[in-house]
């Protein structure tokens, strides 16, 4: 039976895998530091990166600027949508107004062509009729012109050689219009092409 040296120097196997000491005492000799921390030890944290001020400034100037450029453009729209509504609702003020006056235009335009516009009567339809075009009114429907369904309404069609398309060759009311509204579409009379008229292309029969 082996004898307990009460003098030796016992070895603890959990204490010699802790030793954390830097320089070996049998040796003498500097350890290599361990690549991950032994549970309990107390690792410094890495300081984290500088940050320049002259960039951050930017950064926050960049975000500043896009706000204020979205604010301009939506201030801009709004305008727009304001001044589009304004102007709608001025021009159809003027089209209801001006539509109760088309009549007497066609009373004018009729005693005009038969010579009855003379002396006083014809100062006041003259007067009439430029305050009428200062509003923005304007009259369409004139012998010559292309025909255009969406502004004259047909009620006469004829055939000839000496036009090369359908043409407004006679006027039966006049048409008005205010901008881009039309207040009242032209009756006309219609002449389209004959085969081997004016539409015809050069050395056909």
């Amino acid at each position: 039976m082996s004898e307990h040296n009460p003098n030796e120097q016992q070895t603890d196997p959990e204490a010699v895998g802790q030793d954390h000491r830097r320089v070996d005492p049998d040796t003498g000799e500097v350890r290599e530091q361990a690549a991950a921390p032994v549970e309990g030890e107390v690792v410094a944290a890495e300081p984290e990166p500088e940050i320049d001020p002259a960039v951050a400034l930017k950064a926050q100037l960049d975000e500043r600027t896009a706000d204020l450029q979205r604010l301009q453009a939506e201030y801009a729209n709004y305008r727009k949508r304001v001044d589009r509504d304004r102007e709608a609702v001025v021009t159809g003020a003027k089209a209801q107004v001006v539509t109760d006056l088309l009549g007497v235009l066609d009373d004018v335009e009729r005693a005009a062509a038969h010579g009855d516009l003379t002396g006083a009567f014809k100062a006041v339809a003259e007067k009439l009729s430029g305050s009428l075009q200062k509003a923005g009114l304007e009259s369409f429907g004139h012998e010559g012109e292309p025909f255009d369904p969406s502004v004259h309404e047909a009620v006469q069609h004829n055939t000839s050689t000496e036009v090369g398309g359908p043409t407004v060759t006679g006027v039966l009311r006049r048409g008005y219009r205010i901008g881009d509204r039309v207040l009242r579409a032209a009756l006309v009379a219609v002449t389209d092409a004959e085969p081997g008229g004016a539409s015809a292309g050069p050395g056909k029969n």
